[in-house]
């Protein structure tokens, strides 16, 4: 997690970017934008019949236009997000309950924003027409233009959902949102000085305990968090980490000083039902390896399916094998840290990506494989001091591969004997 704007690096180290982290505004956008359309909509619908040069048309026939559109508009649109609710409960049933990619589509609401725009328009031009006998032709052009701008986005949203429903796209874009994600907080190489965890910034203090109902954690405002902490001269440690699960009498925070009341520490957290990628690096891994053991249970038998996500499992555990993770702690302007949250280690990172995968593929040798040749890659990719994990896990996979599917287990290059039963991949850890 990078420093704050203005916030020089802690003395000694690197600095890690620029980009603080706020407050999601996503739920203010979505329905700011609604308002804002169905304004637009209201003002131009009072100012386009006030137009008066140009062609004439009759103006109880645009009247009848105009209504006939705005109710068909906003009729087709309520199917379509009736249709729209299947697409989600399929992603839902099918990859993982998790998957919320579709539904935080920006087209999915801008659309409904757009459309609820053009009824308002419609209606209200319709009304301010009133019982005048013709009206310029740009009246009705601007709804059929609106009308054809909103059917391209329809056609858009359309072509999302069924996007959202392949495998191929859905596990393109969990990758895509996790780079991003990654690319933003961890922006320095790794070093061998950087492998010990930094501490939190207050081992003692008091502390600050959840009292709402269960709730996930989704976010915490740094920034708002270190000015309160330089005013009080303070210092915040976090217990819990964006995506863990708060209930009733959770440790949230250690707080040193007086300076950060516990009303403004919870206010600075941003809670929902669900975990979201804003400053979750962990949970592009869990949505993976939940991909990949729905498509391995008994009830799907799908091994396919499961090399496919552990391909982008792959790719990301090789996107942040060379990065440094320790980015937890943040400081003010002078340099002081105030704030500190807790980050995934390599090690969680590796768990969670391959742990339950593993075992699940142990009754499918090509499933066993490709976690294999994962765990081969990470370990020839990986610096030195991250190898352990990996190569723990390669053991056993050779292990177990060895011994289940004796026929099949090979590394391409022929097997070796390995005592009087049994045979050995050459090359391969015992």
């Amino acid at each position: 997690m990078p420093d704050p704007i203005g916030g020089p690096a802690r003395p000694g180290t690197r600095r890690r970017g620029t980009t603080p982290l706020r407050r999601p505004a996503r739920a203010v956008r979505r329905g700011l934008s609604q308002l804002l359309c169905a304004v637009a909509g209201l003002g131009l619908g009072l100012l386009a019949p006030l137009v008066t040069g140009g062609p004439q048309v009759d103006a109880g026939r645009v009247a009848g236009v105009l209504f006939t559109l705005g109710f068909g508009v906003i009729s087709l649109v309520s199917i379509i997000y009736s249709v729209l609710f299947l697409v989600v409960q399929f992603s839902a049933s099918t990859f993982t309950p998790r998957l919320g990619l579709f539904r935080d589509e920006p087209v999915v609401w801008r659309t409904f924003a757009f459309t609820v725009g053009l009824f308002v328009f419609c209606i209200t031009a319709g009304l301010a027409i009133g019982s005048r006998e013709s009206v310029s032709t740009a009246v009705p052009s601007v709804a059929v233009v609106l009308t054809l701008v909103a059917l391209a986005l329809m056609r858009t949203l359309q072509m999302k959902a069924f996007d959202s429903i392949q495998l191929g796209h859905s596990l393109s874009a969990i990758t895509t949102r996790a780079h991003r994600l990654y690319d933003t907080l961890y922006v320095n190489p790794y070093t061998p000085t950087g492998a010990v965890p930094s501490p939190p910034v207050a081992d003692a203090g008091a502390e600050v305990r959840w009292t709402g109902p269960p709730a996930v954690l989704q976010s915490v405002d740094v920034p708002a968090l270190l000015g309160a902490a330089r005013a009080g001269d303070s210092a915040v440690a976090f217990r819990v980490a964006p995506g863990t699960t708060l209930a009733e009498g959770t440790v949230v925070a250690r707080v040193a000083g007086d300076g950060v009341p516990a009303s403004v520490l919870l206010g600075a957290l941003t809670t929902g039902v669900e975990r979201i990628f804003d400053q979750d690096p962990e949970l592009p891994f869990r949505l993976l390896a939940d991909i990949a053991l729905r498509a391995l249970s008994p009830a799907v038998n799908d091994p396919a399916t499961a090399v496919e996500a552990l391909d982008h499992l792959e790719a990301l555990l090789i996107r942040l094998a060379g990065r440094d993770l320790d980015v937890g702690r943040f400081h003010d302007s002078t340099g002081r840290a105030r704030v500190s949250v807790p980050v995934p280690a390599w090690d969680r990172y590796v768990r969670t990506a391959v742990d339950d995968v593993l075992f699940a593929a142990a009754g499918s040798p090509m499933t066993l494989r490709r976690t294999r040749d994962l765990l081969r890659a990470l370990a020839e990719r990986a610096p030195a001091e991250r190898r352990a994990v990996v190569l723990d896990r390669l053991r056993w996979a050779e292990r177990t591969g060895g011994e289940t599917y004796p026929l099949v287990w090979t590394n391409g290059t022929g097997t070796e004997p390995d005592g009087p039963s049994g045979t050995r991949t050459r090359g391969t850890p015992r």
